[in-house]
C-alpha cells in the first residue's frame, strides 16, 4: 500500500488474519476504505491470539510456551470440515505457524474502528465460539454483519 501509493484499498482478513489486518490499519489506516473480517479473530488492544481461544486451545498454546516450543503443528484438515477428497492435500499444504504469533498482544489505537466501511462476515455452519464473539464484539460497535454460508463438500 504504501510504495505503490495504494489508496481505497479493501482489506481482509480470514481467521489468523483478523490480527494482522487489525494491525495494518494503525500503520496504513489513511489508505484502507473498507475493513472486512471473514470468520476472524476481532482483537482488542493489548490481546493476543492466545486470549481470544477457547479454554482448552489457549492452554495447548501456553503449555507449547512453557515446554520451549517455537512453532505450533498445524491443524488438520478435517477439523474445518475439509470434504475428505481433498484433506490430504490441504493438510500437505499446511506448515508448522510461529508461537509467538499467537502469544504477542496487540496495541491499537481504535484506527479499525475510523475506517469508513467496516464489514464482518460469518459463516454459518462452521461452529465456532470465538467467531461468534467476534461477531458479537464488531456488531456491538455497528459494524455491518453478513452471513454467508460455508459449503463443507
Amino acid at each position: 500500500m504504501k510504495w505503490q501509493e495504494l489508496n481505497n484499498v479493501v482489506l481482509v482478513g480470514h481467521s489468523y488474519a483478523g490480527m494482522v489486518i487489525s494491525g495494518v490499519a494503525e500503520k496504513m489506516e489513511k489508505s484502507i476504505g473498507s475493513f472486512v473480517m471473514l470468520d476472524a479473530f476481532f482483537p482488542e488492544t493489548g490481546e493476543a491470539l492466545v486470549d481470544l481461544q477457547p479454554p482448552q486451545v489457549r492452554d495447548s498454546f501456553l503449555a507449547a510456551e512453557r515446554n520451549g516450543a517455537l512453532a505450533m503443528p498445524p491443524r488438520p484438515a478435517a477439523m474445518f470440515n475439509v470434504n475428505e477428497k481433498d484433506r490430504a492435500w490441504v493438510d500437505a499444504q499446511c506448515t508448522p505457524h510461529p508461537l509467538k504469533c499467537f502469544l504477542q498482544k496487540l496495541t491499537l489505537t481504535r484506527a479499525r474502528e475510523r475506517i469508513g466501511k467496516k464489514t464482518y462476515i460469518r459463516a454459518t455452519g462452521y461452529a465456532s465460539e470465538p467467531f461468534d464473539g467476534a461477531m458479537a464484539n464488531a456488531r456491538g460497535k455497528g459494524w455491518r454483519i453478513m452471513r454467508c454460508h460455508a459449503a463443507t463438500t
